[in-house]
């Protein structure tokens, strides 16, 4: 493409900082949307090692797929992948507990009146005990080890992915799009005198590569957003009190669930994601009640198989910066700001920015106005999964003075909007293009104690032959779907099963 008569301002040369998942991942939706209409360059540096934990996933993601044209069954043999209908969270009430945060929807409610006021009902009426999870498709095939995507109603599942193979997946969609590589550690950064905006960006060994448009994906550095343009970030560890992991991978205990584990510890949680070749484990706490060999030590005694790498150490801070697009610079993936992985969003952030961008993309030339949008938006977003986040830690039973802590802490306005709505009225909503939908807080609500207000009146119209008929007729259609499907290891070794090309070195494939 021939760039050098645009006219001033016009976007048409993009320098993405960086690769990784997010840096792949725009570079992948930028160069299969625009093609030729833009000059697209990643530059990276084998160098400089990338976090690659972001492993577990949420639904929305096969939209971003089907956006990009990605073949399923190509992507997860790529990345030997595998489904994930639910997270299991344990011991986040109090020792002991477990309740599932599943994909689906719980059973059948009402234009007015959603499912879990006529559950709620039956449990007032004094109808046999059952959990929420249990009239939801995707919560009894999890806890089953079963999958397929013949059934009816269809699932509704996301994956669990090898990092490091799906950065290498999208980067080459990207490259047969045109997007070119350069490898490098970038050394500089350049400002324009007059405006302040990124000139270009300079090489350890003198490369210059210049730009219209600058996407930071440097990591928690932030060489462009913050090192270079002062943007500023937004704390929001007084309310997400870890800021540390280790993470490890380990030799497959056997066939992999359709769940992601949070096992809640007294200084934060543990992860567990079962992938075709390995599993991921990771250690979440906070240093102020965990030292990291006490962490490291808490998290190799708990595993269930052989190590294959050594332990790694990320430490983070929750929050956000303050503005994700700053001049010429959009901030994406963790350079934008981190939540904490507990219910898997990181990618799902990417990913929305990623789209957003690509519907306001300043082609002739830079609108504060879009600008404005697009932080705006992406705010509301980041706020909407704290909040979610915000939720486990607060509402918990369990002992030790971290929970302690999160239990008397002052939560943001929003969230207390929320827990007055669910315990005057047993009331919840998902707004827009919110994440989490109604059944999302009432399963995490009801599954960390928070006790809900009286139910709907509405619900009160159904007598309890009629209540106890449809409780057992949605159950009841439900376990039958769930019967129908194979176990997670017999749908991938007949739908997506990985081939020897995909496995990392000390990583042999499974028989």
């Amino acid at each position: 493409m021939d760039t050098a008569h645009a006219a001033p301002g016009r976007i048409r040369k993009v320098v993405i900082a960086g690769g990784g998942t997010a840096g792949w991942l725009a570079g992948c939706a930028l160069a299969h949307q625009f093609r030729d209409l833009l000059d697209i360059t990643l530059v990276e540096s084998d160098q400089i090692g990338t976090i690659g934990v972001g492993e577990s996933t949420v639904p929305p993601i096969r939209n971003f797929h089907r956006f990009l044209q990605i073949d399923e069954q190509e992507f997860l043999r790529a990345v030997a992948g595998t489904f994930k209908l639910s997270i299991s969270f344990e011991g986040w009430g109090q020792p002991g507990d477990r309740y599932l945060h599943p994909f689906g929807p719980a059973g059948q409610g009402t234009w007015a009146t959603p499912f879990h006021h006529f559950w709620l009902d039956s449990r007032r009426r004094g109808m046999p005990p059952s959990t929420l999870a249990d009239f939801c498709l995707e919560g009894v095939a999890a806890l089953a080890d079963r999958f397929s995507l013949d059934t009816r109603p269809q699932v509704n599942y996301a994956y669990h992915l090898d990092a490091g193979l799906y950065a290498r997946f999208l980067r080459g969609i990207a490259e047969r799009h045109g997007l070119v590589r350069v490898e490098g550690k970038i050394g500089e950064v350049e400002r324009h005198a007059h405006s302040g905006d990124v000139a270009a960006v300079v090489l350890d060994d003198g490369r210059r590569l210049e730009g219209d448009l600058f996407i930071d994906c440097t990591g928690f550095r932030g060489l462009l957003i913050e090192q270079a343009l002062e943007t500023g970030y937004e704390d929001w560890s007084h309310w997400l009190p870890c800021d540390r992991a280790i993470a490890v991978q380990t030799e497959s205990a056997g066939g992999p669930v359709p769940y992601t584990r949070a096992i809640a510890h007294e200084a934060g949680w543990r992860w567990q994601i079962p992938l075709q070749h390995r599993v991921g484990n990771g250690l979440v706490y906070c240093s102020r009640y965990l030292s990291d060999d006490e962490a490291q030590a808490r998290l190799m005694h708990d595993m269930e198989s052989r190590p294959l790498r050594e332990p790694r150490l990320v430490p983070f801070r929750t929050g956000r910066r303050l503005r994700t697009w700053n001049r010429n610079v959009v901030a994406l993936g963790l350079t934008s700001g981190f939540v904490e992985p507990l219910e898997s969003t990181s990618l799902h952030l990417t990913m929305s920015a990623i789209v957003r961008l690509i519907q306001l993309f300043p082609f002739e030339g830079i609108s504060p106005a879009l600008v404005d949008r697009f932080n705006d938006l992406g705010r509301a977003e980041a706020e909407h999964v704290r909040d979610f986040v915000i939720l486990h830690y607060h509402a918990t039973r369990r002992d030790g003075p971290m929970w302690a802590e999160c239990r008397e802490m002052e939560l943001p306005a929003s969230l207390e909007q929320r827990l007055r709505a669910w315990r005057d009225r047993a009331h919840a909503w998902q707004l827009g293009d919110e994440l989490f939908r109604v059944d999302s807080w009432a399963h995490v609500l009801m599954g960390q104690g928070v006790q809900p207000g009286p139910p709907h009146p509405l619900v009160r119209g159904l007598g309890d032959d009629a209540l106890r008929q449809l409780l057992a007729g949605i159950r009841a259609q439900i376990a039958h779907a769930a019967a129908g499907m194979p176990s997670q290891q017999t749908f991938i070794a007949s739908y997506c099963k990985a081939g020897p090309g995909v496995w990392s070195a000390g990583m042999p494939a499974p028989a």
